[in-house]
């Protein structure tokens, strides 16, 4: 996903900053996971996880060795890596059982705006901060695109998972909302998502380009009914998370 900002824009590849966000996503997952408690969704992806938190410690103390080696050559953008550690550290925050982090588990909306906008950050906004200083409309409009499109895919996700939260005593609109409220949110969510990708028209990108960042939200709109029902791993972290990179893929294979 940072590798298609690069080449949806034009940017030469910063490989030092790839290899920085890939042991920091190893890194980021495997501590989250750890942080965990046994879950209440049935999930068996998740009961794994729990019971084999030794993985996720281990997997956890090497990628940060690795993203501390590749953050040693971004040294100069520090302010940039430092943000980008906070934004993630956040989201799994909450879990950490110390007082001052289990309030966080109390702010509304928390939950699934960080977790979206973590990974908006990281894949596409990180790769423009690093190659350019004066952003025009066309990189806000991309960012606005991928963030509407990942924050209505954690709508699904936390959607699955409000009782498991509940539990945790995790706060956020997915929890407090009536299930009127989460169909609006998401739609509302889909609709800025189309809207950033067709104003992309107006500055001369072409409707193959258009579609291809569309694409996995068309998807995503037309599944939104029947995910409610699911609960299999495989359709939220196989089907779901990739349709996160979807556009990626496609813009790679043309």
């Amino acid at each position: 996903m940072a590798y298609h900002t690069f080449i949806f824009f034009g940017y030469p590849i910063q490989l030092h900053l790839l290899g920085f966000i890939f042991c920091g996503t190893v890194c980021s997952y495997n501590f989250h996971w750890f942080l965990t408690p046994e879950l209440a969704s049935g999930s068996v992806k998740a009961a794994w996880s729990y019971r084999n938190r030794h993985l996720h410690a281990s997997l956890f103390i090497a990628s940060f060795m690795g993203a501390a080696y590749f953050g040693y050559f971004l040294i100069d953008k520090w302010y940039w890596l430092l943000l980008t550690a906070a934004v993630t550290f956040l989201y799994s925050a909450p879990k950490i059982p110390f007082g001052p982090f289990q309030q966080l588990k109390k702010i509304a909306i928390g939950k699934t705006v960080f977790l979206a906008f973590a990974w908006t950050h990281i894949p596409f906004i990180l790769p423009l901060l690093f190659s350019t200083s004066e952003w025009t409309i066309p990189e806000y409009l991309f960012v606005f695109n991928r963030f509407y499109l990942i924050y209505a895919i954690c709508i699904v996700f936390d959607h699955r998972d409000r009782e498991a939260d509940r539990k945790e005593g995790i706060r956020s609109m997915i929890t407090d909302l009536p299930e009127r409220g989460i169909n609006r949110l998401f739609w509302g969510s889909i609709i800025a998502f189309a809207i950033s990708a067709i104003a992309m028209l107006t500055y001369g990108y072409s409707w193959s380009a258009v579609f291809i960042l569309l694409l996995p939200g068309i998807i995503l709109g037309s599944t939104y009914r029947s995910s409610k029902s699911r609960i299999s791993d495989y359709y939220y972290y196989f089907f779901l998370d990739g349709l996160m990179m979807l556009s990626s893929l496609l813009l790679l294979v043309f």
